[in-house]
């Protein structure tokens, strides 16, 4: 397709004092930024543009915007994952969002063992220091050394001086290499304006080793995007640039092949309740005081719940399901059978607690609740709690898709709970917020930015190339502005003129006779003006 091109008119309006006061203001400055003869292409004015942007975002923080793929569903994928664009020039990499880690990492082009193919039919990338022209590995007296060494993640490589990690995870699975210092592409949102290709430096671990899961191809991604608060997080990381507000929320998507929002700022949703956070934790960590089902509160002693040796409740989007200690497995699964023997037939499969049914769960199975501290109640529908196992013959199998967790009292609520619901990480506030939610729906943003003034922008409905399809809060105040100038302006121009007739001075008025100047005038005013709010 040819290129459309403009002849370039491109006007810069300066709109004197003049034009509020009575009569035909003087003097109108209008000016071409670009020569009359010249033209231009619509990709260089949309660069123009985006360079205005980029200055804007030096001046104020913005909300950042992630795509997201993946869902919880164990037998398709198990995971959320996002796209980072890392490098210069910068290369796409998958990796799986975990608020239950703090570092990013990507396979590295020396990895040994790491997956070449994904099942998630993803292109996987190996990041290389040597190809990146910005991409500066850290060093053992590097200050950003110091980050990892704090969470004993982090160590000094004596043969080359450089600073390594080494990762083990919950599941087995484990990863080390060494960090290196490049760029990370994103797409910011300041006000009601999407700015693509914004850069910030940041650290992250270029990995060289991996094992366990990790090295399984059928649902491989190129790293982990840890989400946690220490200072290597990368939130963490453009939080202390003025980039982003130290708060993250995410909806993660259920059904309709998954995915969701991920963004660096605060959704903002009247249904949100809150907890804190418990205090001097590695993890987010929340008091969990009771378990409730069809209203009843199970018989569970509260100091299974309680945060001391490693015990414990954890938000962490890289757990699939969900797991209960021994003490709180058993009173669960109890009431949730005996509340739907009587429409099911139960049924023990692989060691988990399942039923046949031939309806919908949601006539059947009790409504179930998680009761926090400062009053904040999590409700779960059976989709949050249950696994469809398979389908035979018209009917259906549906397990309890919460594991027990022997000898340890740890409880653990993955994707299978936090899908389907809005979650904020106010890391300033030291607390946790959520609300049920569609999270196929748009939602509103607030980051506050530099100045100390809160943007709302909307999210979840962008695509690489477009603005938000929905208007912000500011642009009902910018068109309630225009609408103001635009009337001053046509009484002045059009409005009724006082006339003075005879010695008696009598006063009438008459309406004024617009001329083709003025006409031009108000057109032009109104045309710009409205290209100013868009823009």
């Amino acid at each position: 397709m040819a290129a459309v091109r403009f002849t370039a008119g491109i006007l810069v309006f300066l709109l004197p004092a003049a034009v509020l006061s009575y009569g035909f203001p003087a003097a109108l400055k209008l000016e071409r930024a670009v020569p009359a003869n010249h033209e231009m292409e619509i990709s260089q004015l949309k660069a123009r543009d985006r360079a205005r942007h980029g200055r804007l975002l030096q001046s104020l923080g913005g909300v950042i915007d992630f795509p997201v793929d993946g869902t919880f569903d164990p037998f398709v994928v198990g995971l959320y994952y996002t796209k980072l664009r890392l490098g210069s020039p910068p290369r796409d990499f998958y990796v799986q969002v975990d608020t239950g880690s703090d570092v990013l990492w990507v396979s590295c082009a020396s990895c040994n063992g790491c997956p070449q193919t994904s099942g998630l039919q993803i292109q996987l990338n190996f990041f290389d220091p040597g190809s990146s022209v910005t991409a500066t590995p850290v060093s053992c007296s590097d200050q950003r050394c110091s980050w990892g060494v704090q969470s004993s993640d982090s160590g000094c490589s004596v043969q080359n001086n450089l600073c390594a990690y080494t990762f083990q995870y919950g599941d087995g699975s484990g990863t080390s290499g060494f960090y290196v210092s490049d760029v990370l592409q994103f797409d910011m949102i300041v006000g009601s304006s999407l700015v693509p290709n914004s850069t910030a430096q940041v650290v992250f671990g270029c990995s060289t080793s991996q094992t366990g899961d990790l090295v399984k191809s059928d649902r491989a991604v190129d790293g982990i995007f840890g989400f946690g608060q220490q200072g290597m997080s990368v939130i963490s990381q453009l939080a202390s640039q003025g980039l982003a507000p130290r708060v993250f929320s995410h909806c993660l998507k259920g059904e309709n092949g998954g995915g969701g929002i991920l963004v660096l700022g605060e959704i903002v949703e009247p249904n949100i309740v809150f907890t804190p956070l418990v205090p001097s934790q590695p993890h987010y960590n929340v008091n969990l005081l009771s378990i409730s089902v069809n209203g009843q509160a199970l018989p569970i002693n509260p100091s299974v719940f309680s945060t001391s040796n490693g015990q414990g409740t954890i938000i962490d989007t890289g757990t699939t399901l969900a797991y209960l200690s021994e003490a709180a497995y058993v009173p669960f699964v109890e009431a949730i059978t005996n509340a739907v023997s009587q429409s099911v037939r139960p049924v023990v499969s692989k060691g988990n607690q399942c039923y046949v049914i031939a309806t919908s769960v949601a006539n059947i199975f009790p409504p179930v609740s998680l009761n926090f501290a400062g009053g904040a109640t999590m409700f779960l529908n059976p989709q949050d709690y249950l696994i469809q196992q398979n389908n035979v013959g018209g009917t259906v199998v549906w397990c309890i898709g919460f594991q027990r967790i022997q000898n340890q009292g740890i409880t653990i609520l993955g994707d299978l709970v936090l899908k389907d619901k809005i979650f904020v990480y106010d890391l300033v506030g030291q607390r946790i917020g959520w609300a049920n939610y569609d999270c196929s729906m748009s939602v509103n943003v607030s980051a506050t930015s530099s100045s100390g003034r809160s943007e709302y922008v909307n999210a979840g409905q962008f695509s690489d190339n477009a603005a938000p399809q929905s208007v912000s809060l500011d642009i009902v105040g910018n068109t309630l502005m225009l609408l103001l100038i635009m009337f001053i302006m046509y009484t002045v121009l059009f409005g009724r003129r006082r006339v003075i007739c005879g010695r008696r001075r009598v006063i009438f008025s008459r309406p004024a006779k617009p001329s083709r100047r003025k006409v031009h005038f108000f057109v032009v005013c109104f045309c710009l003006c409205f290209h100013s709010i868009v823009i």
